[in-house]
């Protein structure tokens, strides 16, 4: 990305707010240990904005890909990235209040707030899949990367979609309304024990991390076409192994096991079951794709050691000068 990427792309503008933000945010955390929903009430606001930078940098990135329909992308890009701001706004007013932000309807203030992020979550979804479509019309000359990128986007929308599953009110909040309507705990109430900083929970299911997991193939898998792209251009035997062909079959290896650890952690929160303790079909299931995954890619890499191999020994030697 130029300078003058930067000068025009709002996205890069909001990633550098919320980097900036990263900083007293985190002190706060440690200097204010709020607590909101049985969790750190500062944690919470510091995830999204890490998130949101993270997000808004790889937009700007693939509209900057586009050969069509690029200032339509970079207008939809700029409203994406206001909706997200007024995002964070909302969960920093709602820490500093000592309260929730999401799922909080005790007061209709509050409603609001949270019925404004979920409008402006499902518009940022609709901008991300617009922006989707653009790039699938937009090859370019690296077909792994393509397929990163398209791929990518499909499995980051439907880990975005996850959150929608968060938003209906549980069995209990029914028998019992308590100003809360929804949850990302399955099994349990939100905020019980979890892992550190990311908070999901380690007695029952929680939603949080399918979301997590297929929102950042966004980037997982472009960034891991592009080191391959790299490692062939740069080292002369790994361009022999890691050909086009076989860099597509890679990636496309990846996006699938994206895709089944999608699958596999929804099916595991929605059982109620821990992500640190699988058990049952989910442990199977996982075991079972985790080995084929790897047993495929295994095979991807031999091939390619030996069609590389094949092709250096068919090469015909150089002959030298006779020595005078």
């Amino acid at each position: 990305m130029t300078a003058s990427d930067l000068r025009r792309s709002p996205l890069l503008w909001v990633a550098a707010a919320m980097l900036l933000l990263v900083v007293p945010t985190a002190v706060l955390a440690v200097a204010d240990p709020v607590r909101t929903g049985g969790s750190d009430g500062w944690v919470k606001p510091l995830k999204f904005e890490l998130s949101i930078a993270l997000y808004a940098v790889t937009l700007a990135w693939l509209v900057t890909r586009l050969r069509r329909g690029r200032r339509l992308a970079e207008a939809l890009g700029a409203v994406a990235g206001g909706l997200l701001v007024v995002e964070v706004v909302i969960i920093l007013g709602a820490a500093a209040l000592g309260t929730t932000s999401h799922f909080n309807v005790s007061t209709p203030a509050h409603a609001t707030a949270f019925a404004v992020m979920g409008v402006s979550i499902a518009v940022v979804w609709v901008i991300t899949a617009v922006v989707g479509v653009l790039l699938w019309r937009s090859p370019s000359d690296d077909p792994a990367v393509d397929l990163s990128v398209r791929a990518g986007v499909v499995i980051a929308l439907a880990g975005m979609a996850v959150a929608f599953l968060m938003t209906s009110p549980t069995s209990a909040q029914l028998a019992d309304f308590r100003g809360t309507s929804g949850a990302h705990t399955v099994g349990a109430a939100d905020g019980g024990p979890g892992l550190p900083l990311l908070g999901w929970s380690t007695v029952a299911g929680d939603l949080r991390v399918p979301h997590f997991v297929g929102m950042h193939a966004l980037q997982a898998l472009p960034l891991l076409a592009l080191l391959l792209s790299l490692a062939a251009d740069r080292w002369p035997a790994a361009a022999a192994v890691l050909t086009p062909r076989t860099r597509r079959q890679l990636v496309t290896l990846a996006s699938t096991g994206s895709a089944a650890a999608l699958v596999l952690l929804t099916w595991q929160a929605l059982v109620g079951q821990s992500v640190v303790a699988p058990t049952g079909a989910v442990l199977a299931a996982g075991s079972v794709t985790a080995a084929a995954l790897a047993v495929a890619t295994a095979v991807v890499l031999l091939r390619a050691r030996r069609a590389a191999c094949a092709g250096a020994a068919r090469e015909p030697a150089v002959p030298h000068p006779a020595a005078p």
